[in-house]
């Protein structure tokens, strides 16, 4: 599904932005916790559209991003837990699902 891959595209770019980091950065190996929460904020944006975590995975490959539909989810699940608890994080989720409209 093309369209889903503009989507994905969409939401990277945002997320990237709003977590002031470069689209590169994004799909890089970085652990570190404003990468990887960026991350894990994609797959829920991705997730929440929605769209299969089998197609998250290509499109982060495709990125050069190798990562396993287990740790997609392990991402999910932290999103899970972060947005009970934090309010800007949503905010955050909210205006950046406001903007792409594909």
């Amino acid at each position: 599904m093309p369209y889903k891959k503009n989507i994905f595209n969409e939401y990277a770019e945002k997320v990237a932005e709003a977590h002031s980091i470069s689209l590169k950065t994004l799909f890089t190996k970085d652990k570190s916790h404003q990468i990887s929460g960026a991350r894990h904020m994609l797959y829920y944006l991705c997730k929440k559209r929605p769209m299969q975590i089998a197609s998250i995975e290509t499109y982060m490959k495709e990125n050069g991003y190798n990562i396993t539909h287990s740790s997609i989810i392990h991402g999910l699940n932290s999103v899970a837990t972060n947005k009970l608890n934090d309010k800007d994080f949503m905010a955050m989720c909210s205006k950046i699902e406001e903007c792409v409209t594909a």
